[in-house]
């Protein structure tokens, strides 16, 4: 009871220690550093800054590198810590400063030997790149050394940064490839499913296209169509009843995704060719972007930037404007390692049995004893920790190939044309990524970024060995072969982590692609839209519709009007008016209804892979193909036995279930009030939050209901997933372009510019993509020395 009492005030203590550095935080912050002069050791020529009353910077620079100096210093001063996180994390050092709670994710990362390949990487980086990242860095550590406070996290943490290095940087970008690209999951899921189930099975439960498909070259077809039902080969799966329970299907399967599109002048109110952008992360306090305009030499770019990286994400320069979705491209391949029976140092090559690598490493722990970490690798990459199935496996991925990843995005700010951008993007190394282009001359265009594997012998979906020559990679398909769309007739071209290619495309990209609905709704919306403008563009980024849901909305409706009525269910369904708005009070129903229907489809599936792998789970993000096949055509031998193959009474018991589960969620609101938003709540939350809850209110972002869903509507929005920023942007004319994040530029939770943004995200209002009158000036000096 004492021990009880003790750790309540501890914990009042330190939220009162918090609260008064909040104080002094509030007020030192507010007047950090927009305005006066620095000098910042290795800087050219002098260089500005000035700031609008959102703290957007507008540096001015006679020359590229002093420009990214001081973007580096900027980006320090306002997300050191974000910064710290992200470099930690990548890196597998989290334990350092959090302790042990740590471990298991710092062991995790460190599988992937990220800390070798960004040494890897930066040392072969051309040299106009090197100069670039070498600025950056100096100007990070230009201000760790002249901070005469440091943000509070580090205080409570009770350490202070190591200097910044270009590694660091390098750390920052793999660790976006992780989120974009790294889908180790997929593989070892359907090698699960190609070892418990047959073929054409597998074949069946993982299509590459759905009934919204919009693809963009290559022909209608596709890799892997939708197939038959295998009726004998789903009967032929047996199960114990009980293991029916385990749940193991995600029924969303959303992605790091997000949405671009652009229009032609054919299609705008006065022959303006426009991008609209908005991508799809993680929403967290901080926002990941942080906002900036550079000038310098002949160039300008404005846009949102990367804390860490020299680059302009998205946005433009004086004559082009550029978007980004993630490809969902298959870009890792886990190899099966033949190890020697005779001496398990060694595994199998082409070129016979070679021994692994081993390289020593430790976890240090905050508080705790360092750990060792044995480190293998192969010729093909490093060894993964989590074995497949019994199986030791190699992790070869193009985040780990030195070609693979560069700063080419620099080369941007040089682009005067859709070609020409195109162009610089073709070469780029990074997560493969959609772009999509509009030029002042009103060109438009799309096309892939980053480096895809050339495979042979195997199409990458499941794990194979490698030690016959037969399989392997054949370098990766060079920037001319990567597909480039111009001028369509259109007038439009839409991605959305979609399938954007046909099978007459002479490479295989991916697999496991999102589903279509949210290209397919834009794409609907373009086709009707004429006369557009910037705001009918954010108009089109606000859209809830979800006509995917309709057929569920059928689908229970018929299932109630064939059994005993619930009229307050029925009630609820026929309130449906296709959008995900927050006073809808079908939305909730539906999709709690769709997710307890694939996993009692699925379930007999599922339970069978769990007897080999206990943690595999379904999450075919293409799921929707078969699992409407199966709710349509209702085939023998799927459901649990109490159903005894009575499809309606499965999809009545499934909706009461829906039902039930959503009263136990939310309890104190009746049936039929429940509203989309109560359920759909936006939640940005601050590292120290979850550990810290007594001090979230004053370090968190959100907490609101809002509109919008996890994929399958335009507006991606849901709990901690969703727009991390929303872009349109005319060249022609930025002065009316668009540009809205949520929180604000800062990442120091006093900060006035901490939260400052967040008002025209949240509410979906038009944010100025140009800075606002420029009220603050930070000149910058060389130093003497």
């Amino acid at each position: 009871m004492l021990s009880k009492k003790l750790q309540s005030l501890r914990i009042i203590i330190l939220t009162a220690t918090l609260v008064a550095m909040a104080l002094f935080y509030s007020f030192y912050w507010s007047q950090a550093s927009e305005d006066g002069e620095l000098m910042l050791p290795g800087l050219h020529h002098a260089a500005s800054v000035q700031a609008d009353k959102l703290g957007i910077p507008s540096i001015i620079a006679l020359d590229r590198n002093d420009a990214y100096q001081v973007l580096g210093y900027l980006h320090a001063r306002d997300r050191l810590f974000q910064m710290e996180l992200i470099r930690r994390k990548s890196a597998g050092r989290l334990a350092e400063i959090f302790g042990a709670k740590a471990v298991d994710l710092d062991k995790s990362q460190r599988d992937y030997q990220f800390e070798q390949a960004a040494k890897n990487i930066v040392l072969a980086l051309p040299s106009n790149q090197k100069q670039v990242l070498d600025a950056y860095v100096s100007g990070v550590n230009a201000y760790i050394n002249q901070a005469r406070t440091l943000p509070f996290e580090f205080f409570v943490l009770n350490f202070r940064p190591e200097p910044w290095r270009a590694e660091d940087s390098l750390l920052v970008a793999l660790s976006m490839f992780q989120i974009l690209n790294g889908q180790e999951q997929d593989e070892r899921m359907v090698t699960v499913m190609e070892n418990a189930l047959p073929k054409e099975l597998v074949e069946f439960l993982t299509p590459d296209t759905d009934a919204y498909a919009t693809v963009l070259l290559g022909g209608p077809d596709s890799h892997r169509p939708a197939q038959a039902i295998p009726v004998s080969a789903l009967a032929s799966i047996h199960t114990q009843p009980t293991q029916l329970s385990q749940a193991g299907v995600d029924a969303d399967s959303s992605i790091a995704g997000s949405n671009n599109w652009v229009v032609a002048g054919k299609k705008t109110a006065d022959g303006r060719a426009m991008i609209a952008n908005d991508m799809h992360l993680s929403l967290n306090a901080p926002n990941i972007w942080y906002r900036a305009e550079l000038r310098y030499a002949q160039s300008y770019l404005n846009g949102v930037t990367l804390p860490g990286l020299p680059l302009m994400i998205v946005g433009g320069n004086q004559n082009v404007a550029w978007g980004f979705t993630n490809v969902t491209a298959d870009l890792l391949d886990l190899i099966r390692l033949e190890v020697n029976p005779a001496n398990p140092q060694e595994y199998l090559t082409p070129q016979g049995w070679r021994s692994f690598g081993v390289q020593p490493s430790v976890i240090k722990v905050k508080d705790g004893a360092d750990i060792p970490v044995e480190l293998r690798s192969t010729i093909w990459g490093p060894v993964s920790s989590k074995p497949l199935l019994g199986n030791p496996v190699a992790i070869k991925w193009t985040a780990l190939e030195t070609a693979a990843v560069d700063l080419g995005l620099l080369d941007m700010d040089k682009a005067t044309s859709t070609n020409e951008a195109m162009t610089v993007i073709n070469q780029a190394g990074g997560p493969a990524q959609n772009v999509v282009f509009a030029d002042r001359a009103g060109h438009i265009g799309w096309t892939y970024m980053g480096r895809f594997p050339i495979r042979k012998g195997f199409n990458g979906l499941a794990s194979r060995s490698w030690a016959d020559s037969a399989i392997a990679w054949n370098g990766f398909i060079s920037p001319e072969q990567l597909p480039r769309l111009i001028d369509p007739d259109a007038g439009f071209i839409v991605t959305a982590n979609n399938r954007t290619l046909g099978r007459n495309y002479p490479y295989v990209i991916a697999h496991n692609w999102a589903l279509g609905y949210r290209a397919h709704r834009i794409t609907e919306l373009l086709q009707a839209g004429n006369g557009l403008t910037e705001h009918d563009m954010l108009q089109m980024q606000l859209d809830t519709r979800s006509e995917f849901y309709d057929y569920y909305q059928q689908l229970a409706l018929q299932a109630l009007n064939s059994a005993d009525s619930n009229q307050e269910l029925k009630q609820i369904l026929q309130s449906w008016n296709g959008y995900m708005t927050t006073d809808s009070k079908a939305a909730a129903l539906l999709t709690e209804f769709r997710k307890k229907l694939a996993e009692g489809v699925f379930a007999k599936v599922v339970a069978r892979c769990k007897e080999i792998d206990p943690n595999f789970r379904y999450a075919w993000r293409e799921m929707e193909t078969p699992l409407r096949q199966l709710l349509t055509q209702r085939p023998k031998g799927l459901l649990a036995e109490q159903y005894n193959d009575n499809w309606p009474a499965f999809i009545s018991a499934t909706l009461q279930s829906a039902a039930a589960d959503l009263h136990k969620q939310y309890p104190e609101i009746a049936q039929n009030q429940l509203t989309w938003g109560a359920v759909n709540i936006i939640k940005q939350q601050h590292p120290f939050s979850k550990s810290l809850p007594y001090v979230s209110a004053l370090l968190d972002l959100g907490n609101f209901e809002s509109s919008g869903c996890a994929s399958v509507c335009v507006k991606v929005m849901s709990n901690e997933h969703g727009a991390s920023e929303r872009l349109v942007l005319a060249p022609s004319h930025p002065e009316n372009g668009i540009l809205e994040m949520p929180g604000g530029q800062s990442g120091q939770a006093f900060s006035r510019h901490y939260q400052d943004q967040q008002k025209f995200w949240q509410d979906g209002q038009r944010a100025p993509y140009m800075p606002g009158p420029l009220l603050h000036t930070l000149n910058f000096q060389p130093s003497a020395h």
